[in-house]
């Protein structure tokens, strides 16, 4: 059988160009790269055309950028606002005091440099992966087609166009097989566009139905694709709660801190009169600690590290905190086909209509199978099971789409005869109460997918086209179920988080497919049809259903915003070009790899292994990196509470900051940062919660406050206790004392619940305060010495008694201020 004809359309001149292509605004963008007119070449450009483009520069040269440059990493990690307050305090502290007061300067410089390892491994993991996930387009050169990188397009290259092909640079149609293109992208127009040759191409527009090809006109950064391919390539933030919230918490600290520093200052070096370089150590201890500087290196490492572990199952993570996202979301809507089910279908029956010969019904098969250059799953079946009969010819074509939900062709038989058919959902095809319409309804309740071959006697370009189709014969297939599925969707259920499944398929096989998974509420399917076309109401028939079929493209972005009406932070998963709109207004929008270009490129995840059962993993590392962050977030912001806190009681009282940088540095380590490393990259499945600020500050407050008033109260009692030369330093040693075992209290809540290594890592930060206590050489460097017996037990006694309120207090906290 010959394939239908190529439209072919010629030009005068010898070079590609044109007018630039406008905008969705209808502005211009850019300079024309050529005037004379366009040239449009059958067989492509040859060899010797690329290479003298090439060397005039007429080559797509838009960057890949999958991630943050190497220079945005080290300058995001090394110029904060905290790394420069803390730089000019580290300056000061190494020129007035021992080295031992300047150790917080090089604690920054080991945290700083963490971070920036960290990330640039995120980054050659990402952009590793965003290699094998970038668009290949094919072109036609030398008269033969061949993928290429969409670098390596040049000025004038013919770009062939198929179902789901995202169209990545400006051009102009050459050729077109009913060809229809999707540029709600560009326009915010849901309905496609027919396109005809001679019509402007616009990049970050992608084809629904038909095919082509379309000569480039405007590439690299002329192209009003260089726009979009910055914005969409670009290192972008989703909204993240967590940056949010530690950013308004830094923010806050910021203004507590400047006023409480100016009057520790003041009061140190003027309102006492003591040894001048004593003063500013014990002024400077008092600001450091103020600082929460190690929360966002953590939360950026904890980021990192999680696109890393993702990176080695194939999941490439597009926009970070779509990590968080995922795990904040609960409601997944899933695509049925190439999610649930496996790509490949296989037919199991031919079921001939009305007294229809099915001889002549397979010749009809083949041939429509043929007409269609790139066959869907459904066609392809068709294909395999039913061989192309060579003397049909086909004389027009209509491509299957989403929204009609029916493909159609007209042949010439060989014998004179000439006939047009349909192919496609039987429920659309005929009419309400139709006989064939029991048998369908039974193969679809056992899972089977059916197809109906209709002749028509209206041409294919008629709106009415369906009307008065003779149905004559039903194709039945079997959809291959994906083994990880049913697994996926239980851990979904365990987690509370609701399945949707969302399909343009059969509303009664959908649900026996999503029944045979185990999903709750497969029996009780609706079809979208039917639905409600106001969000309140569409709304509610979501909530109380799980199983939607006959969803049309339009649709299943108006249920994603129906159910964010209602609060739900939703996820989409799909890999078709129906599914493109929805994944782009849901919170989250995840794509298969092998899906549509135009898919991938609006998902903020794709899983490149295809594996739907990689989704709970990301789900998992979402809710590890934001319940962690949150138990450390408590620990930092404790620090900054109890050091505002003791700052302004030393104010008020008028008496000397009782640490040095040297004791801070200290607690700090064993009590927050090494702890703080071990529990951000531990497991945990506890699911995301919202109203991270609110959730942080109600614990850090009340234990900053405990924790400053069970560590001044020992101090003043000391200040009376110790009198004559070395009293200062007793009266800090006893300060320490309490302040650690409050702290270690602190962090004794946070680890909850234990596990051995928990345990183990309280006991060894612990022991290593312990070992500071009794070791010589190390009690001299800390300058940590507990004098006599009353004192340090007095400091144990209110620690514990701290300890007991904090016990209390937190508890109280939890009933009273749920999260």
């Amino acid at each position: 059988m010959t394939q239908r004809a190529k439209i072919d359309t010629g030009g005068g001149g010898d070079g590609p160009g044109g007018e630039p292509p406008a905008d969705p605004s209808g502005t211009a963008t850019g300079a024309a790269t050529a005037t004379a007119p366009v040239v449009h070449r059958p067989g492509g450009l040859t060899a010797a055309e690329v290479a003298e483009r090439v060397a005039r520069g007429e080559i797509n040269d838009v960057p890949l950028r999958s991630s943050r440059s190497t220079a945005d990493i080290v300058r995001a990690n090394v110029f904060t606002r905290f790394n420069a307050i803390i730089g000019v305090l580290w300056v000061i502290m190494l020129c007035v005091a021992p080295i031992q007061d300047s150790l917080f300067g090089f604690v920054i410089i080991a945290n700083t440099g963490i971070g920036i390892i960290q990330e640039l491994r995120a980054k050659k993991t990402l952009d590793g992966l965003a290699v094998i996930g970038e668009a290949k387009p094919t072109v036609r050169r030398d008269g033969a087609a061949v993928e290429i990188s969409t670098s390596e397009i040049v000025l004038g290259d013919l770009i062939e166009l198929g179902p789901g092909d995202k169209v990545v640079v400006d051009g102009e149609v050459a050729e077109a097989d009913s060809l229809e293109v999707d540029e709600s992208l560009l326009t915010g127009e849901a309905d496609p566009v027919v396109k005809k040759p001679g019509d402007r191409m616009m990049s970050g527009s992608f084809v629904v139905a038909g095919g082509g090809a379309f000569t480039a006109t405007k590439v690299g950064r002329e192209a009003y694709a260089a726009q979009l391919a910055e914005e969409a390539s670009r290192f972008t933030l989703v909204h993240s709660e967590l940056r949010s919230g530690i950013s308004t918490i830094l923010k806050y600290v910021t203004w507590m801190m400047v006023p409480t520093a100016i009057g520790l200052i003041i009061s140190q070096l003027v309102v006492k009169d003591n040894d001048f370089k004593n003063s500013i150590a014990r002024t400077v201890g008092g600001i450091v600690p103020m600082i929460p500087e190690g929360l966002v290196l953590l939360t950026s490492v904890a980021f990192a590290i999680g696109v890393i572990r993702l990176g080695r199952k194939q999941c490439l993570v597009q926009e970070l905190p779509a990590i968080e996202g995922l795990a904040r979301v609960d409601v997944v809507c899933l695509d049925k086909t190439g999610t649930l089910t496996e790509g490949g279908m296989d037919v199991t029956a031919l079921k001939p209509l009305n007294g229809a010969d099915e001889a002549y019904v397979r010749k009809v098969l083949g041939a429509l199978g043929e007409s269609d250059p790139r066959p869907n799953a459904s066609l392809q079946a068709i294909i395999d099971a039913y061989p192309d009969s060579v003397d049909w010819r086909c004389t027009e074509s209509l491509p299957f789409s989403s929204a009609r939900k029916y493909s159609g062709a007209a042949f010439s038989e060989g014998d004179g005869e000439n006939s047009t058919w349909l192919l496609g959902a039987p429920d659309v095809l005929l009419p309400a109460g139709d006989p064939a319409l029991a048998e369908v309804d039974r193969l679809n309740e056992q899972g089977l997918r059916v197809l109906l071959l209709a002749r028509t006697a209206h041409d294919l370009d008629s709106p009415e086209v369906g009307k008065d189709a003779r149905a004559t014969a039903l194709v039945v297939l079997e959809q291959r179920l994906r083994p990880d599925a049913a697994d996926t969707l239980a851990y979904f259920a365990d987690q509370n988080v609701a399945a949707k499944v969302i399909s343009g398929d059969n509303a009664v096989s959908v649900g026996a497919v999503a029944g045979k998974l185990g999903l709750a509420g497969a029996e009780n399917t609706v079809d979208a049809r039917t639905l409600p076309a106001g969000q309140e109401d569409m709304a509610k028939v979501l909530d109380e259903n799980a199983v939607f079929g006959r969803v049309t493209p339009q649709q299943k972005r108006d249920m994603v915003a129906a159910l964010q009406s209602r609060g739900h932070t939703v996820a989409m998963t799909g890999d078709g070009v129906n599914d493109v709109l929805a994944l782009k207004d849901a919170d989250i929008g995840v794509s298969m790899g092998s899906g549509s270009e135009a898919t991938r490129a609006v998902a903020q995840i794709v899983l490149l292994n295809n594996s739907f059962a990689t989704l709970p993993s990301v789900v998992a590392e979402g809710r590890r990196v934001i319940g962690n962050i949150t138990r450390v977030a408590t620990l930092f912001l404790t620090k900054t509470v109890y050091s505002v806190l003791l700052a302004i009681l030393v104010v008020v009282c008028q008496v000397e900051y009782p640490f040095l940088p040297r004791h801070l540095t200290l607690l700090s380590t064993l009590t927050i940062g090494v702890p703080a490393f071990f529990l951000a990259l531990a497991p945990n499945k506890e699911r995301a919660k919202p109203h991270f600020v609110r959730r942080v500050m109600r614990y850090a407050i009340p234990a900053g406050t405990i924790a400053a008033a069970a560590t001044f109260t020992t101090y003043l009692l000391a200040r009376h206790h110790y009198t004559g030369p070395g009293a200062l330093d007793a009266e800090t040693s006893a300060a320490t004392l309490t302040l650690f075992l409050v702290s270690m209290w602190v962090l004794a809540i946070i680890a909850r619940p234990y596990t051995w290594w928990r345990i183990a890592l309280v006991a060894t930060m612990g022991g290593a305060f312990l070992l500071v206590l009794v070791v010589p050489w190390l009690q001299h460097f800390f300058a940590l010495k507990l004098v006599g017996v009353t004192m340090p037990w007095t400091a144990v006694a209110i620690a514990a008694a701290g300890a007991a309120v904090l016990e209390f207090t937190w508890r109280w906290v939890g009933r009273r201020f749920p999260a």
